[in-house]
């Protein structure tokens, strides 16, 4: 059965950091671009950051630039989204998806658009408050 799941959600002070992991099981990682996605109360689910399956290209959203970081770990299966320096508007459940395909040619808009992403996983909370 292929299947996502993503950890390391919590409550965090603003200013504060967490890492998500987003770990695979049933298939490998390896020929997947994966992207991480956030859907606040109220709000539209929006793309955050992905990895390319090899190349090493990385997106980010312009909200998170310079203070994520997602890396990809293929022999533990795993992507990760490094966060520093969390806000509040940083709230959101936190979703990890699979997207097949080297792209090459498309923009960082269509990697970071949800709809082209598949596997969804359950998701883990993330809250920045004092």
């Amino acid at each position: 059965q292929v299947q996502l799941v993503e950890s390391g959600g919590g409550l965090v002070q603003p200013g504060g950091s967490l890492r998500l992991s987003c770990a695979a099981s049933g298939f490998t990682l390896d020929y997947y671009w994966i992207g991480w996605f956030r859907q606040a109360p109220g709000k539209e689910r929006e793309g955050v950051s992905c990895i390319s399956s090899s190349d090493g290209r990385v997106y980010y959203a312009d909200s998170v630039k310079g203070r994520f970081t997602i890396s990809r770990d293929n022999g533990k299966n795993t992507v990760y989204l490094e966060m520093n320096s969390l806000k509040p508007e940083d709230t959101a459940i936190y979703y990890c998806a699979t997207r097949t395909g080297a792209g090459w040619g498309l923009t960082r808009l269509y990697f970071l658009n949800p709809s082209n992403y598949k596997n969804w996983g359950q998701g883990t909370q993330v809250t920045v408050s004092a």
